[in-house]
């Protein structure tokens, strides 16, 4: 199984994008490939190096802590 690459955000990217729903500024998370959302709790993943800035997409950060407990 071929494992999965990781894209690449450019840092003048990650300079506009924001939050869709607090307009406060993403973190790349290279690992899970998604652009995190800390003070909305959200995580938005990157699909074939498109970010995804859909709240309905969005992975939520509550649920990865309480599964983490």
């Amino acid at each position: 199984m071929e494992a999965k690459k990781h894209a690449e955000v450019s840092p003048k990217l990650l300079e506009i994008l924001v939050c869709p729903l607090t307009k406060s500024p993403l973190r790349f998370d290279a690992e899970r490939n998604e652009l995190v959302s800390e003070s909305a709790g959200l995580a938005f993943p990157i699909r074939d190096g498109i970010p995804i800035m859909l709240v309905d997409e969005a992975r939520k950060l509550k649920d990865e802590a309480k599964g983490a407990r």
